[in-house]
C-alpha cells in the first residue's frame, strides 16, 4: 500500500490516540528529544514531543524524521501530545537522495504547515501532500509539473480556486491571450485585463488548459496530465505567484529550491 492510499480516520480515546501522521517540522531539543509538528488524519495539525527519539536505537527515531508518514501511538499530558510508539508507513527515501527533490518537498511541507490550523482536521490536504511527496520521491513526474499541480490544487482546497471558465469581464470562453488576475483569481481576455486586472499574469492556451484540468480533476487525478517547455514554465511561474499573492507571504524553502534548479 502506498502512502497516498494510507489516510484513514484516527482512533482516539480519552488521553491516548493512534493516528496516522506526516511530520511537517522537526526540531531538536534537550539532548536527545525532538519537537515535531505533525499533520494527522483525524486531529489535524498538532505539536508532538518525541522524547528520546534522537538516541541510537530509539524505536521512534525513523518516525520523527522530516517527511516521515507513520502510524503513531500518542499520549496526552497537560495539553501536550507525546510520541510513545510508531510504525513507519512511508519515509519517502527518494527525497534524501536528490537535493532538489528534498528542497521542493520541504517547500510542500512548509506550505501545508502555513495553511493548516492547529487542531483542524484537513484530510484532503494531507492526502494531496502525500501524493505529491510520493511522486516526487519516486521520480514519477517532472518536478515542475508536480510543483504547479500541488500549488494550484492546494489553493483550490483552501477556497482560493481561480475562476477559469470564461472572461470575467466580457464572458468570452474562447480567449486568445488569457490573463489571470492573481489578486482576484479571475480570468480575463487581454482587453478586459487592461480595465479590470489588478495583478495580471499572462497565460497561453496550454498553460490555461492545464490550470483548468488541475483545479477541476477528481481527487488523485490532479497530477495526471502532460505539459512541457514554455507552457509548463509559464504555468509554474503563475501558480507560484498565485500562492504568494493569496497567502501574502514567501517561503525560504522555495527560494532555496529555485536556487538549486537555476
Amino acid at each position: 500500500m502506498t502512502a497516498a492510499q494510507c489516510c484513514e480516520t484516527s482512533d482516539t480515546m480519552s488521553n491516548t490516540a493512534v493516528v496516522r501522521g506526516l511530520v511537517l517540522r522537526q526540531a531538536e531539543y534537550k539532548e536527545s528529544s525532538r519537537m515535531l509538528t505533525v499533520l494527522t488524519d483525524g486531529m489535524g495539525k498538532i505539536p508532538v514531543s518525541a522524547r528520546g527519539a534522537g538516541r541510537r536505537g530509539s524505536r521512534t527515531a525513523a518516525a520523527s524524521q522530516l517527511f516521515a508518514f507513520s502510524e503513531m501511538t500518542l499520549s496526552q499530558s497537560r495539553d501536550r501530545w507525546y510520541l510513545n510508539d510508531a510504525n513507519t508507513i512511508e519515509l519517502f527515501r527518494g527525497l534524501t537522495e536528490d537535493i532538489a527533490a528534498f528542497a521542493l518537498g520541504a517547500y510542500f511541507l512548509d506550505l501545508m504547515d502555513a495553511v493548516c490550523q492547529e487542531g483542524v482536521d484537513e484530510p484532503e490536504i494531507l492526502s494531496l501532500g502525500l501524493r505529491a511527496l510520493w511522486l516526487l520521491s519516486e521520480g514519477k513526474k517532472e518536478r515542475a509539473l508536480i510543483k504547479c499541480s500541488f500549488e494550484l490544487r492546494l489553493m483550490s482546497l483552501l477556497g482560493y480556486r481561480p475562476e477559469l471558465e470564461r472572461c470575467a469581464g466580457c464572458a468570452a470562453e474562447d480567449i486568445d491571450a488569457p490573463v489571470l488576475d492573481l489578486r482576484g483569481g479571475e480570468l480575463y481576455c487581454a482587453a478586459c485585463a487592461e480595465k479590470h486586472a489588478l495583478s495580471p499574469r499572462k497565460l497561453c492556451g496550454g498553460s490555461l488548459s492545464a490550470m483548468r484540468y488541475i483545479v477541476l480533476a477528481q481527487d488523485g487525478k490532479e497530477f495526471s496530465f502532460s505539459l512541457k517547455d514554455a507552457p509548463l514554465k509559464r504555468l509554474g511561474a503563475t501558480s507560484e505567484a498565485y500562492v504568494r499573492e493569496q497567502l501574502e507571504r514567501s517561503f525560504a524553502s522555495l527560494a532555496y529550491y529555485k536556487g538549486i534548479e537555476g
